[in-house]
């Protein structure tokens, strides 16, 4: 079943690169009395996710914070590894945007936003999405009809919903 406004984020276990290396985060805990945005891509350096979604959350990033957004957290089925190469290189790091792997795609699976695409060597990868979450209820969600597309799952359409 696929999440929907309303419900609680699922338990599971996110990986992000930390000074030590990698460190395991609880998406729970996380968004726990915490006003937070998610956005979701199929997949780090691939072309939507580097050249449109990415980019509209650091152009939006302070108009998140100044409504009150404690936390952007992008998540990918990619490593942890990966994922911080790619908040490097796309300046989203530094825009302080949270890069999270969900290199099992426990999250992706427990949301029900899983997709296969093997002509492109994409698998259980998820759908590209934007949500709200206060207190770990869901309040927002922008899913994106086709993984090529960033439209409704934009920072500039997530700033406008919330």
């Amino acid at each position: 079943m696929t999440i929907s406004v309303g419900d609680r984020l699922p338990e599971a276990t996110l990986v992000m690169m930390g000074a030590d290396g990698p460190q395991q985060v609880s998406l729970t805990e996380r968004a726990k009395g915490r006003n937070v945005v998610i956005f979701a891509v199929p997949g780090a350096f691939t072309p939507t996710c580097s050249s449109a979604h990415v980019p509209s959350f650091i152009r939006t990033k302070a108009g998140f914070d100044a409504k009150g957004v404690d936390e952007v957290i992008c998540v990918s089925v990619n490593d942890p590894f990966v994922m911080k190469a790619w908040g490097e290189a796309t300046g989203a790091t530094a825009a302080g945007i949270t890069m999270l792997a969900d290199a099992a795609s426990e999250m992706t699976g427990a949301m029900g936003l899983a997709f296969d695409a093997p002509p492109v060597g994409l698998l259980a990868r998820s759908k590209r999405y934007a949500l709200q979450a206060q207190d770990g209820v869901v309040t927002v969600l922008h899913l994106e009809e086709s993984p090529g597309v960033c439209e409704v799952s934009g920072g500039e359409a997530m700033l406008a919903a919330i």
